[in-house]
């Protein structure tokens, strides 16, 4: 816009120095003349003030633009390295946040497996009382008499000592409880998994017997008789395969007695302690299904 009005400023200014140029014949020069010449001249002294303003101007608005795009790029460069500076940091962040998440989560491995151990350790003790009540309570030999015989049998057979109870084996012990849980008969496999808690309550197949107690209460809808079951695996068989499962099984026991915040707090814990897990999967999914965030709380 500037230029076209300088164009249009220096046609004029050329038009009216040819009208002053064209030559006169000297019975022409009238006072007419005279004062378009002088009008002429005066158009010609403001063309060029205008000329002198408008290239001051000019120059005003090229330092301007010259500034503001200087200014622009500084102001540019400065938001660049701002950014750099809070990428960086927001790494160093993320960073910690992982290291402490790994750190905390040895921490819970260690807390887990030390109530697992002191668990294991509380029931040894348990079954030496057990056991060292059960030696006080039996009477002494040769109670009816210092030259008494055992007593007669009937029959006139001397009666031996009561035979013991044999210890059932582990292994077909667990696996026959697995198998009749699976076909739901589940008062028979009850009896079979309290027989390998009871008899091997240190074994390892323990901490999964106790796990498929809490299974058939959690199947009959026994929901606190469940999560007292999935609580025992996970305090005192944290490291056993079937504590992921306990603990995503009772966060659902927890659901399905309409305890939302716990149930929410137990699959977030499990989504924590044992990220990578098929169980922390599903309740991930579950999470999702119920519109609540995934992000644990600590």
């Amino acid at each position: 816009m500037v230029r076209t009005v300088r164009n249009r400023v220096l046609a004029t200014a050329v038009f009216a120095a040819m009208l002053v140029s064209v030559p006169k014949p000297a019975h022409a020069a009238s006072k007419e003349i005279i004062q378009l010449q002088t009008q002429v001249q005066q158009l010609l002294d403001m063309v060029q003030r205008l000329q002198s303003t408008m290239d001051t101007r000019f120059g005003v608005l090229q330092n301007l633009a010259q500034e503001t795009a200087d200014q622009a790029k500084q102001m540019g460069a400065t938001v660049n390295d701002l950014q750099k500076k809070i990428n960086a940091e927001n790494e160093g962040v993320n960073g910690k946040v992982d290291t402490v998440s790994g750190q905390v989560q040895s921490l819970n491995d260690s807390v887990d497996e030390l109530k697992s151990r002191m668990a294991k350790l509380t029931r040894s003790i348990e079954d030496m009382q057990a056991q060292m009540q059960n030696v006080q309570a039996q009477p002494a030999p040769g109670a009816g008499g210092p030259n008494a015989g055992p007593p007669a049998a009937p029959g006139g057979q001397t009666g031996g000592a009561p035979a013991m109870n044999q210890t059932p084996p582990l292994q077909e012990t667990f696996q026959s409880g697995l198998r009749d849980f699976n076909a739901g008969n589940y008062q028979v496999a009850a009896g079979e998994f309290q027989d390998v808690l009871h008899y091997y309550p240190l074994d390892d197949l323990a901490g999964s017997a106790q796990f498929y107690m809490g299974e058939i209460a959690y199947q009959q809808k026994r929901y606190d008789d469940a999560i007292s079951a999935y609580n025992n695996v996970l305090e005192g068989f944290s490291g056993n395969a079937k504590a992921p499962a306990a603990q995503l099984h009772k966060g659902l026991a927890l659901l399905a007695q309409n305890k939302r915040d716990a149930g929410i707090h137990e699959l977030r814990a499990l989504i924590q302690r044992h990220p990578r897990t098929p169980e922390a999967a599903s309740a991930r999914s579950k999470l999702n299904g119920m519109g609540v965030k995934i992000t644990a709380t600590k």
